[in-house]
Parts: C-alpha cells; sequence; structure tokens
C-alpha cells in the first residue's frame, strides 16, 4: 500500500508499548523482547488511526546510535523493521530531521545488503518485512529529497545490483525493483553512476533475461524510459565524443565500440530507451572516419536483423534508409560489415525480403573479394526452412555463380553454401516435396558444371560434393569389427542418394560426375605410383638405385601437385607425406585404392587415415585430404553393383523409377567401358542376370558386363555349357544390342573358337535373305567377330565383304529416304532406319579388320580398299558418287563413321602414312555444315589426341573450330587446346603444339575455301590468330616466327598454285606475329636452333635464285598489307580525339592570357630527366625475308595489357590482337565490345572470342561468319535445318 493523508474523525489508536529502549543496565535479550513486542504492535497499526503523538517516544528511542549501532545484528534488524514501521504510520510526513532520516536510510541498506544474503539467515523475515515496507510504503523516496540523495541513491543502486545477483526470492527481486523504480522517478537529477550501475548490467558478458541483475536493469529501464531517455542519451553522446578526440589505433575505438555494444543490448531489451540515441547513429553513418562507420554499421545491422527489427524500421525508416545506402560505402569494410549482418535481415525481416535480395544480388559482385565471400557465407548460415520461403531460386543460383568467382575465398564459401543448403533439403528432394525440388534441386547439376568448367574451381566443388551432395556414411554407421554382421552399411540407401541426384541433372553435369567418379583412369593411377614410389623411398633410406628411385618419386610429386589448389604447398607436403614413411597410413592408402575394396572398408579407412594424419602430421591434412578424395571411388565401387542390378531387375511403369532405372543402366554401363574390374566379385550375380530372357535391359547389361570381365581377367572366362550355349544363342538373335555384347563375349572367351566359327557360318548363309533388322544384329556381330577373333571371321571373310560392299554398301538407301526428313540433315540415334544401321554397322566391320590385320604382312592390302572407301565417302559428303539421290541426314551419317574410322587407322602408323593424302579432307570434317557431325568427330579426335595416340598433325584440327557458329564446339576445342598446353612436358610440347604451326599453315593453304584475295584473307588471319592466342608465349615467339618465314623457303609439294597461298599464309603469320609481339612488349630474336620442315608435304626449291625470287616477291595484296598495317596501328575513339581537342583549345586559352615571353610548366615530371619516347621498332637479322622488313612499319605506344600467364583466360583487349593500348583511359571499341560480351555471361564471351579474332574492316554480325563461304552450317542442335540459298551449299566434287 502507499502512503496516504488521515482523517479527523476516525478514531484514533495509541501504541500501548511504554518501555525504554536505552539504558546502561538494558542487556541484549531483555533488548530484542521489548523490540519484538514493539514491531508487533507497530505493525498492527493502521496508517489511518493510529495516535501519531503516543509514537513520540518510541521514534526518539529508535535513532539513538546506540540501537542504530549495536553489536547484535537482532536489535538491528528489530530496530530498522520498527523505524520502516514509523515511517509508514507517519506518512507523508517524515516525524525525522534530514540528518536522521540520511543515517536511518543508511542503516536500512547497511541491513538489507547483509541481511538479504540467504533465506537461512536468522532474522531473514525482519529483513524481508523492511524491504518490503519500504517498496510497498515508497517512503524510501524520501532520499530523494536529502542533501547527500545522489551520494545515497548510488549507493542504494550498487548495493541491490549487488544483493539480487545472489539467487534471491522472486518477491524480493520485485520489491527491490519497486524501491530502485520510485527513486528514479522522484529524483530530480539522475546521477551519472547510476546510470552507469543499470547500464553495466547490460555490458555483462552474460547478460540474459534469465540473470537476476540483468532482468531487474531491464525492468528498471522500461518502467522508467520516459525519464531514462535523455539520460542514456547523453551518455552515449559523451563516450563517443569523449573518444573521438584522438583516434590513432586500434584500442582508440575500444570505448566506442562498447558504447554500440551496450546499445545492441538496450535495442534487444529496453528499445524505449533509444528513441534519442537511433537518430544519433545515423549520423555517425555520415561520418569520415571509417573505423566509426564500420562499428556503426555493424550495430545497426545487428539491430535491424534482432526479432524486433521490424518495429525499429516502422520507427526510424530515414535510419534504415541511410544503413542501406552503406552497400556503396567507399571503405570495403563497411561494406563488408553491412553484409555480414544480413542473416538476421533475411530471417526476422520476410517483409524486406525483396530489398535485401538486391542489395545483396548486388553484393555478390563487389569489388572487394571479402565482401563477396561474406554474401555466401550469409546463405549457408541459414536454416532449410527460411531458404525455401524467404529465399528466391535465382538469389540462389546467383550465389552458385560465384563458384567460378576468381578468388579462391569465394569460390569456397559460394559452394560451401549452396552445398550445405542442399545437404539440409536432401531428405525432402528425396521424399518428393515439389517446392525443395524446384528450389533446390538444381544444385548438385551446378557445381558439376562448376568443376567442369572452371579448373581452378574443382577442388572446391570436388570438396562441397564429397561433403554435402554425395557424402560417404558417417563412421557413427559403420559396425565395428566386434558386432554382427546384422550391422553393416546401408549400401542401398547410399546408391539411391546417386540416383535420385542423378534425376536432376543434365547430360553435361552426368558426364562431369562420371569422369569425377575416378573410374575412368588410366591403371595404375599416378596416386598409385605415388604410393609405390612412397615405399620404394622408404622414408630416404634406398639400398640401391638411390638417385632412380629419388627422381621418380620428384616426378610423381610434381606431376600430382600440379593438380592442387596451391601447387607449392602441396609438393611440400607429398614430400613431408613420402619422408613420414608410415606403414600403416601406407596400407591404408592401399585399401582406398583397391578395387575389390568395398563401401565399408573404404569408409573405415578414410577416416582412420585422416585420423592418424591429423594427429602426427597436422600441416598436411588439407591437401593429404585432396588427394585420399581423388584415389578413392567415392561415388562409384565394388559396391555400388548389386545395387544398381537390383535396380533394373525390378521395373517399375512409373515416370521417376524409369528414369532412376535409365541413370542404373548408364552407371553399369561407364562401368562396363572404363573399369570392369569392379565386376569381378559379382561375375556370378551377372551370369544369373543374363538368364532372365525376360528382360533385355538387364541381359544387354550383364553381356556387356561379362565381356568387359573376361576381357580384363581371363581366368573369370569359365562358364557351365548351358551358359555358353545361352550366349551363343543371343548372339544369333535380332536384339542388336544384345547381339553385339553376347558375340563380344563369346569372341573373348577361350576355347570357343568352334563356337565362333560356327556363328560366321551361320551368319554369313543368312545375310543376303536377312530382314534389315537382322541384318542390323548379325552386322552388329561381324563387327565384333572382325575385331576380336578373326581367325574366325576370315573363314568367310571373302563372302562376308562382299556382300557387306557390294550389297550393302553400295546399294541405293530408297528405302530408308522414303521415312526421313529430306530438309533434315541429322537422324538421331533412336531414329536410324534399320538399313541405315547395317550400313554403318558395315563401315565399323572394314575398319575393324583393317585395325585387327595392322601387324599382318597383308595388312596394306586387306587396308587400301577400305581407305579408299572411307575416303570417297568423306569427297564426296557422305555417297560414294557425286550424283548419288542419298538423304542429307544419311550422309551426314556416312560421312561421319568414314571420318571416326579414319581417325582409328590413322594410329597406326602403316595406315596413317597412306591416310596423308587425305588428310585434309578429314581435317576439314571438324567444318562439316551438320552440328553433330562436327562436334562428334571432335569428341572421338580428343579422345584419341588426349593418349597421343594419333600423330602431333592432328593437333591442328581442333584449331580448325574457331568460325564455329555454335559456342560448345568452340569450347571443346579451346579446353583441350588449353590442357595439353598446360600438362604436356616441354618437349612434347614443342612437338606436339609448337612445331605443327608449319603445318596448320600448309592445312589452310591446302582449304577449298582459299584464295588469294583480301576478304579470304581475313578469314585466315582469324585462323592464326586464335592458333597464336592459345599457344603463343614470349619463350616460343621466336620459333614460331622462325617457321613462319621458313614457310617461304621452300614449295609445296603438290603444286604451284598451292605454294602460293603457302607464301602468301607465311607473310600474314609473320606480320601477325610481329605485331603481338609489339603488342606485348616481347623480344622477338632469331630463333637459334633448327627445325626440320616436314618432308610429307613441303619440297626443296630447284635453285637459288628461286628462293631468292620467292624472298623478294610480296604475295598478299596491297589492301591486305594496308589492312594489316592500319591494324597494328594504336586506334584512337571519338571519345579520345574529342579529349585531346579540348586540352589544345586549354593550352590555347592559357597561352592568351600568359605574357608575351613567359615560360610554362611543363604537363607532367619527366622520368630520369629524360622525356619518355616510343620504343623503336624491333629490327630483324638472319631470318628476315626482305618481305618481311618491307611489308609493315609497325609502332608500339604501350606494354601489353595482358600478361602471357593470362592469355588463356584474358578476354581479348583489339579485334585482331594485333596492337593493345593501356596508357590512354579510352578504350577502342573493340575493347568495349568484348568486356561489355565478358559481362554478359558465357555464351557472351564466347561470342566475344569470335569477335576478338576479326581484324578491323571485317564483318562479325550474329552469325559469325560463313562457316565455309560456300557451305551451308546447321546452327541449330535440333532437328530442323538451317535452311540457306541452296547456291552456296559447298559441292566437294565441284573442287
Amino acid at each position: 500500500m502507499v502512503a496516504q493523508t488521515r482523517t479527523a474523525n476516525t478514531t484514533q489508536k495509541k501504541l500501548s508499548f511504554n518501555e525504554k529502549l536505552v539504558g546502561k543496565n538494558l542487556g541484549t535479550d531483555a533488548l530484542l523482547k521489548k523490540l519484538k513486542a514493539l514491531h508487533t504492535e507497530l505493525s498492527e497499526l493502521d496508517q489511518e488511526t493510529v495516535d501519531v503523538n503516543s509514537l513520540s517516544s518510541v521514534r526518539t528511542q529508535l535513532i539513538h546510535t546506540s540501537l542504530l549501532l549495536h553489536k547484535e545484528r537482532g536489535v538491528k534488524a528489530y530496530v530498522a523493521c520498527c523505524l520502516s514501521d514509523i515511517l509508514r504510520l507517519y506518512a507523508p510526513d517524515a516525524p525525522y530531521t534530514v540528518t536522521e532520516l540520511r543515517d536511518i536510510f543508511q542503516f536500512f541498506f547497511r541491513q538489507l545488503s547483509a541481511g538479504l544474503k540467504s533465506t537461512e539467515s536468522t532474522y531473514y523475515n525482519e529483513y524481508f518485512h523492511l524491504l518490503e515496507s519500504l517498496s510497498v510504503v515508497k517512503s524510501v523516496v524520501l532520499v530523494c529529497d536529502l542533501p547527500n540523495a545522489e551520494e545515497l541513491m548510488i549507493e542504494v543502486f550498487r548495493d541491490f545490483f549487488a544483493l539480487v545477483r545472489r539467487d534471491l526470492a522472486k518477491k524480493i527481486e520485485l520489491f527491490i525493483s519497486d524501491i530502485l523504480i520510485a527513486l528514479i522517478d522522484e529524483c530530480q537529477s539522475l546521477p551519472s553512476e547510476v546510470l552507469e550501475v543499470i547500464m553495466a548490467q547490460f555490458m555483462d558478458k552474460n547478460a540474459r533475461m534469465d540473470q537476476p541483475a540483468y532482468r531487474l536493469a531491464v525492468q528498471i529501464c522500461n518502467t522508467t524510459a520516459d525519464k531514462l531517455q535523455r539520460h542514456v542519451c547523453q551518455y552515449f553522446t559523451d563516450i563517443i565524443i569523449t573518444n573521438s578526440r584522438d583516434l590513432q589505433s586500434e584500442s582508440d575505438f575500444e570505448e566506442i565500440r562498447t558504447a554500440h555494444e551496450l546499445v545492441k543490448q538496450l535495442a534487444r531489451s529496453c528499445p524505449s530507451l533509444l528513441h534519442s540515441v537511433i537518430p544519433q547513429l545515423e549520423e555517425e553513418l555520415r561520418v569520415e572516419e571509417v573505423q566509426v562507420r564500420i562499428i556503426v554499421t555493424q550495430t545497426l545491422g545487428e539491430m535491424f536483423g534482432d526479432k524486433g527489427g521490424a518495429d525499429l524500421i516502422r520507427k526510424y525508416p530515414s535510419t534504415w534508409s541511410v544503413w542501406l545506402m552503406r552497400k556503396g560505402d567507399k571503405a570495403a569494410p563497411v561494406r563488408l560489415k553491412l553484409v555480414e549482418s544480413a542473416k538476421g535481415l533475411v530471417l526476422n525481416l520476410p517483409e524486406h525480403r525483396e530489398t535485401i535480395e538486391d542489395i545483396l544480388r548486388l553484393k555478390l559482385l563487389d569489388p572487394d573479394d571479402k565482401v563477396r565471400a561474406a554474401v555466401c557465407k550469409v546463405y549457408s548460415q541459414l536454416d532449410y526452412e527460411t531458404v525455401l520461403h524467404h529465399v528466391s531460386t535465382s538469389q540462389l543460383r546467383a550465389v552458385a555463380g560465384r563458384g567460378m568467382d576468381k578468388k579462391h575465398t569465394v569460390r569456397v564459401e559460394a559452394l560451401n553454401a549452396i552445398g550445405k543448403l542442399y545437404a539440409l533439403a536432401y531428405p525432402e528432394i528425396e521424399n518428393g516435396d515439389p517446392s525443395a525440388i524446384e528450389h533446390f534441386s538444381w544444385i548438385p547439376g551446378q557445381v558439376f558444371h562448376i568443376a567442369n568448367v572452371a579448373l581452378e574451381s574443382k577442388p572446391a566443388a570436388e570438396q562441397v560434393i564429397a561433403d554435402h551432395i554425395l557424402p560417404l556414411p558417417s563412421l557413427s554407421n559403420v559396425a565395428s569389427t566386434s558386432t554382427s554382421k546384422n550391422n553393416e552399411v546401408d549400401e542401398a540407401a547410399w546408391m539411391d542418394r546417386l540416383l535420385n541426384v542423378m534425376q536432376y541433372l543434365d547430360d553435361t553435369a552426368i558426364n562431369a560426375m562420371l569422369s569425377m567418379s575416378g573410374v575412368k583412369v588410366n591403371r595404375p593411377t599416378a596416386y598409385e605410383h605415388f604410393l609405390q614410389a612412397c615405399i620404394q623411398n622408404n622414408g630416404g633410406v634406398i639400398d640401391e638405385n638411390e638417385e632412380v628411385v629419388k627422381q621418380k618419386l620428384c616426378n610423381i610429386i610434381r606431376h600430382l601437385s600440379k593438380h592442387f589448389p596451391d601447387p607449392h604447398k602441396a609438393t611440400e607436403d607429398l614430400q613431408t607425406f613420402a619422408k613420414a614413411n608410415e606403414n600403416r597410413l601406407y596400407k591404408l592408402l592401399k585399401t582406398c585404392m583397391d578395387l575389390q575394396s568395398d563401401l565399408k572398408s573404404i569408409v573405415k579407412a578414410s577416416n582412420e587415415f585422416l585420423r592418424r594424419v591429423e594427429q602426427s602430421h597436422e600441416s598436411i591434412l588439407s591437401t593429404m585430404s585432396i588427394f585420399l578424395r581423388r584415389c578413392t571411388l567415392r561415388i562409384l565401387n565394388q559396391s555400388s553393383i548389386s545395387p544398381l542390378l537390383k535396380r533394373l531387375q525390378k521395373p517399375s511403369s512409373s515416370s521417376i523409377a524409369s528414369v532412376i532405372t535409365k541413370h542404373a543402366h548408364q552407371l553399369l554401363t561407364y562401368v562396363s567401358k572404363h573399369c570392369p574390374a569392379l565386376y569381378k566379385a559379382h561375375v556370378g550375380e551377372l551370369t544369373k542376370a543374363i538368364a532372365d530372357e525376360k528382360n533385355t535391359m538387364v541381359v544387354e547389361l550383364g553381356m556387356q558386363a561379362l565381356a568387359a570381365v573376361v576381357r580384363t581377367d581371363e581366368s573369370l572366362a569359365s562358364f557351365d555349357k548351358r551358359t555358353l550355349d545361352r550366349v551363343t544363342r543371343y548372339a544369333l538373335g535380332d536384339n542388336a544390342r544384345v547381339v553385339k555384347f553376347a558375340s563380344r563375349l563369346l569372341a573373348s572367351l577361350k576355347g570357343c573358337n568352334e563356337q565362333c566359327i560356327d556363328v560366321i557360318e551361320s551368319v554369313a548363309q543368312r545375310l543376303p535373305d536377312a530382314e534389315p533388322q537382322v541384318l542390323v544384329a548379325h552386322t552388329a556381330l561381324l563387327v565384333q567377330m572382325a575385331r576380336f577373333r578373326p581367325e574366325a571371321f576370315e573363314h568367310r571373310s571373302d563372302d562376308i565383304m562382299a556382300f557387306l560392299v557390294k550389297k550393302l554398301l553400295l546399294a541405293p538407301s530408297l528405302d530408308d529416304d522414303e521415312d526421313m526428313d529430306v530438309d533434315n540433315d541429322w537422324v538421331h540415334d533412336d531414329d536410324v532406319p534399320p538399313v541405315l544401321r547395317a550400313r554403318i554397322q558395315a563401315l565399323k566391320v572394314c575398319r575393324n579388320r583393317c585395325l585387327t590385320h595392322a601387324s599382318s604382312p597383308n595388312a596394306i592390302d586387306i587396308a587400301t580398299p577400305a581407305l579408299k572407301m572411307f575416303a570417297t565417302l568423306i569427297q564426296h559428303s557422305g555417297s560414294f558418287k557425286v550424283d548419288a539421290p542419298d538423304s542429307p541426314s544419311v550422309k551426314s551419317r556416312m560421312r561421319l563413321q568414314a571420318a571416326i574410322s579414319l581417325l582409328h587407322l590413322s594410329t597406326v602408323e602403316a595406315y596413317a602414312t597412306m591416310i596423308n593424302p587425305h588428310f585434309i579432307w578429314l581435317a576439314i570434317t571438324v567444318q562439316d555444315p551438320c552440328y553433330h557431325v562436327r562436334m562428334i568427330f571432335l569428341t572421338k579426335l580428343i579422345s584419341l589426341l588426349s593418349p597421343r595416340k594419333l600423330p602431333p598433325r592432328f593437333n591442328t584440327i581442333p584449331f580448325l573450330t574457331v568460325l564455329d557458329p555454335e559456342d560448345d564446339v568452340r569450347n571443346r576445342a579451346m579446353a583441350y587446346v588449353s590442357f595439353v598446353n598446360r600438362t604436356l612436358p616441354p618437349a612434347a610440347r614443342v612437338e606436339y603444339l609448337e612445331v605443327i604451326f608449319i603445318r596448320l599453315l600448309h592445312l589452310l593453304a591446302h582449304h577449298p575455301d582459299f584464295s588469294i584475295d583480301h576478304e579470304n584473307l581475313q578469314d585466315m588471319a582469324k585462323y592464326v590468330e586464335f592458333y597464336l592466342d592459345q599457344i603463343t608465349s614470349s619463350e616460343n615467339i621466336s620459333l614460331l616466327y622462325h617457321l613462319a618465314m621458313k614457310a617461304k623457303t621452300v614449295r609445296d609439294a603438290e603444286s604451284h598454285t598451292y605454294s602460293e597461298h603457302l607464301y602468301a599464309l607465311s607473310e600474314l603469320a609473320q606480320e601477325l606475329i610481329k605485331a603481338r609481339a609489339q603488342a606485348r612488349s616481347w623480344a622477338l630474336q632469331s630463333f637459334p636452333g633448327k627445325v626440320k620442315l616436314p618432308s610429307d608435304i613441303f619440297r626443296s626449291l630447284p635453285n637459288p635464285e628461286a628462293a631468292a625470287k620467292i624472298l623478294k616477291t610480296v604475295y598478299l595484296p596491297q589492301e591486305t598489307i594496308e589492312w594489316l598495317a592500319e591494324a597494328a596501328k594504336p586506334r584512337k575513339t571519338a571519345a579520345t580525339t574529342a579529349a585531346k581537342e579540348k586540352r589544345r583549345e586549354a593550352r590555347e586559352a592559357r597561352d592568351r592570357r600568359s605574357p608575351p615571353g613567359a615560360k610554362r610548366k611543363a604537363s607532367r615530371p619527366r622520368v630520369n630527366g629524360t622525356a619518355k619516347r616510343a620504343k623503336p621498332s624491333a629490327r630483324w637479322n638472319s631470318d628476315q625475308s626482305e618481305t618481311a622488313e618491307s611489308s609493315l612499319d609497325l609502332e608500339d605506344h604501350s606494354e601489353a595489357e595482358f600478361p602471357p600467364s593470362e592469355r588463356h583466360t584474358s578476354p581479348k583487349t583489339s579485334k585482331s590482337g594485333l596492337s593493345e593500348e593501356d596508357s590512354d583511359k579510352e578504350a577502342i571499341s573493340a575493347r568495349e565490345d568484348t568486356s561489355k560480351a565478358g559481362r554478359g555471361g558465357r555464351k557472351a564471351r564466347m561470342r566475344a572470342k569470335v569477335n576478338a579474332f576479326s581484324i578491323p574492316g571485317t564483318a562479325v554480325g550474329p552469325h559469325v561468319q560463313p562457316y565455309f563461304r560456300q557451305r551451308s552450317v546447321n546452327r541449330s542442335k535440333g532437328a530442323q535445318c538451317d535452311r540457306r540459298d541452296p547456291s552456296r551449299i559447298h559441292n566437294p566434287a565441284s573442287r
């Protein structure tokens, strides 16, 4: 109750206690008895009915010093209670003087501080009564009228906050709160120390609502907010002003940072206190001091991102707007703090989602990599539900796009973010939740695309795939050795995850995933070689061949380290691992690499390996983690086979199940092709599978797998008679796919020669009368037998070859043409008619027969007709006759198969020599009008070039793709060239990439579309520029220039016309190389070595006079020479001209203002006391031709814009690459076009890449150039043909 005024009409009640409380002979016990009686009577008196005059005696005695300072706690406790009752009964007037009241309240607070520490205290009830009286009666407000009120208030607040930290009763906490609130409400001015005591509770590290002191402070602040607002604002201002006078070191900002931490705490629990503080924070966002902006940006960001952030934004919209403007702050750390606080914004401000997303999307492109990485990290910290409902798919795709960022930290954060989100969403995706599928199912595909496209992103992508997308089962799921066999790894669930992921991958992503699986590698792998080298090295203790062993280890480490994110660290870490020489680690690695290790063994070995490395060699853990991940079959291994086979054996009619079945079949087929050893433990399962004749898919796959296993390990080739008869029956069936693999299996089995002969005899007899579908099956069998059982095939080879050539290949295909679209130049695999399929198989028979007899004495006799047939098909665009009525799609298929056959045959040295005269026709297949022909041919070419199975001259073919209208064809060629240029040893690089430059010039000279006219030479320049862009460097440019000059010292082996073509290209290449060297400030010196030109395509000149005449003759048209000279000069833009004109006018104005004879200051200081001069043209020495001396006078005005190391990744800065200028601030127009394309995405960048090869003066529109000037090119990848003017369709026979 509160103090009330007494009424005069009420019957007054007097105090009956009249004993003495102060006296010399009064004992403690007697005194306690009297005080207790007095306290009892006073507590029962009512304020309204008491006669205060009767209280005068005890009132005076109670404040006697003998009582207030009595040594007995009980006496003081009862005295305090009695005094509190006296103040209650006298209220609202206090019956004491100011001095007495001061002593009384000091006495009260001392008793409370000492007596309320524990409920076990002897006089706890009396202290509780005292506290309750002060709280209810509010007599404590009398403190505010005392002279030393501020000191007493400070003491009260300190004591009470110290007291409340103990575990007190809830009522005591409430009473204390009421007392302190009353003091603040009634005080005239609040002491700063009191405010500091309150604020200190918010700065405690353990400040939370379950802490009594914090809870008390929150209660006080919220109740007295109106009065405390001004004081809090002043408190905050004083801290800022005091600490902002001399800000130099980090420690100077500590107080400011502490003050802002306080504001954050107040915003969480007492936001009403900050009414005047928030506008002050808004002003701080505009100050010049960067550290202050950093602190306040972080503070406001966390406040807006807290649970009450929405209310804060509604109350202070201008502060929110100014804070958002910090996204463009000039200081990157300020932008970073804004981004780091975005997690709370996304979680707690759904109504501002679009604004937040726009800012974060903008900051994903921030110039500072730390800001970009922070944006990505924000999304990695969000939970599944938040991302699903409050983050758009487009935003997640933008984050994923940073996986190709140029900075490693950004790539890692971006890929980790989307990887973690996918791991959170996977259970819902697996359950078929449409929202989860739409929002997250694309993530694995994007990660695989990034790993496939960006080499620098591959390690981070691999890590994310291993950790989040396709993780191995955790150790907790793996049974220990002591448990029963029932506790095994759930292989089916592990495999189901892979199949579920594959549901949403496109073909490119699936190929990238398969490539990353480690299934398709040459074995033993480089990792196995490293392990063996470590064992031989034996920690450096080597018994014999010490140098050889050490050199081998160093070579392997050098090779492996190239593919790590940090090659230098990888080299050191691998050396450290080898020196450690720990046999247990070697054994664990062997287990992980072993093809026969199951999933459980791999998981156990991997975990133990990483644990041991971390314990003994923590510094190399990151490198060895990558090593382990790459050498282990984590995606597909021996444990994958059974679950995949079961998937195929239980087909379902649902669309999802059919997709999963398709992918299971794809995985098993991939294993059959590239790592059949994984089937070794499953031969019995496969044998059982082929017995299910109703399931054609399983039979086909089982046959393919068994054939692959048998060819890998002949010891497994043991089948019973029943199985062998079944295989023979399948080989004579009408299902071409089953026949193909059954015949391959039969041909691979030992001791089955008679069965193979019988099969050949049977097929040879059936061929003339076979139906088209059966004919396809029979030719499929002949393909396999010709390759793997040539002795059986040769029993009836004459009859078979006669039928295939005369009755099948040379026969008109009118039946097929009736069912095919004559306007379409391609037919997809599933739609290929049976007769066309049989004809293609016949070509393969011819090819395989040649390959099988490559080492036999009659190889040339067998191969000559086949090679002539393949060459004819290429030269006649897929027909054996010029005027054959075959449909375009038939021709495309036939010439593609002929070209691929010639590629395969070129791997044999004897055949390669025979194919050499037809090399030009074979090479320009990569420029075929049909997209599918170009793409498939290039893919097959690269697959044979990568292991260096083909002669070096075939490396010229990828450079013919520069004008291809489709990005992916050019990209495939560029990726191959870039890869081999980076990975080949120096000597091999010279042979396979550099010396072939002369062959590229020869190839271009023989190009069917070549002519010595200006327009055509512009096209030829693009080919040369493309080659130079990919291959040239400061180290090899002299060699390339030497080769270009040497082209004018020989003649073509065929005709004088081609010689003139070659000389024109020689001059063109020389000028382009000189311009490139000048633009990049490369020294173009005489090549010191000797290069032997290929004798198969060149002949020596007849005499010195002819050689001199050729050197003096200029073969390039004058228009081309002028065009090259113009292209080599620095190009001025309109903006540059305008700027120079403006400077000239300003100079003239200064001259007019200057007095006669006055000296002008230099426009800029000189360097080394001498004005800079343009670099003189390079001088050419011994190998320079007269044409090279006179054709161009190039002048370089700047250094190269891009260093040589960036030649594969930097966008072109000029159309021709002949000159580059970075001293001028305005870029030339070609550079502007290219830079715009670079910002437009991958497609636009590739278009810019083509434009970069365009020399000024050429027209490069949306269709680039006609791919061949006389050829029609199908630009689309689909079934529709690019219909152009029939007069422009190239007819090879007309050349």
